[in-house]
């Protein structure tokens, strides 16, 4: 199994399931796609570690996908985006993160002036773990599998649908059919 382009390191700590194991998937003839949101502290723990990038306003999606044919598939056109209602959302960059502004929590206390300037606190969405997990495969290889993350500056809505499509097979140049992965597990 082949996984996109990351440090060994860091996808020996973290390894998703097999596309066909999660319940937002689909199939599009013999590739199974399959999108997995990561929300809670514990969901991402696993492959951030401490870093929550919803508490910086950044939902986190990974893609599995899953080449069960013989033919290699071109990934360098595919486009994905996050769809909630009429919200068509693209994702944003790994390496643009850093320079995003999340949303402010509101005060609950008063507030001192502070006579000594503090020190800044470093950006946690400068992790290395958000570049390094970011979907990077730009081919498929038949009987491969590959994995990253996607970033958007959304919160999680129900009824969401991530759409992928400009998946080619490589022999041929032909796009495959668009894949639209609903985003709610059966039963939530």
């Amino acid at each position: 199994m082949s996984v996109s382009a990351a440090p060994a390191i860091l996808h020996a700590q973290f390894r998703p399931k097999a596309a066909a194991d999660y319940p937002s998937r689909q199939k599009i003839g013999p590739l199974t796609l399959a999108a997995v949101k990561f929300e809670s502290d514990d969901e991402c723990r696993p492959p951030f570690g401490k870093l929550n990038p919803n508490e910086h306003g950044i939902l986190p999606v990974m893609l599995v996908l899953e080449n069960g044919g013989d033919q290699t598939l071109l990934l360098d056109r595919m486009q994905v985006f996050f769809q909630a209602g009429r919200d068509r959302i693209e994702p944003t960059p790994p390496g643009d993160l850093p320079f995003l502004k999340a949303p402010k929590r509101p005060s609950t206390g008063p507030t001192y002036p502070v006579p000594i300037p503090l020190p800044k606190k470093k950006n946690p969405m400068t992790s290395v773990d958000l570049d390094a997990r970011a979907f990077t495969a730009k081919t498929l290889l038949k009987s491969e599998s590959a994995f990253g993350f996607f970033y958007f500056q959304t919160r999680y809505r129900r009824n969401a649908v991530l759409y992928v499509s400009g998946i080619r097979e490589a022999r041929t140049n032909q796009d495959l059919f668009f894949a639209e992965i609903p985003m709610d597990s059966p039963g939530e």
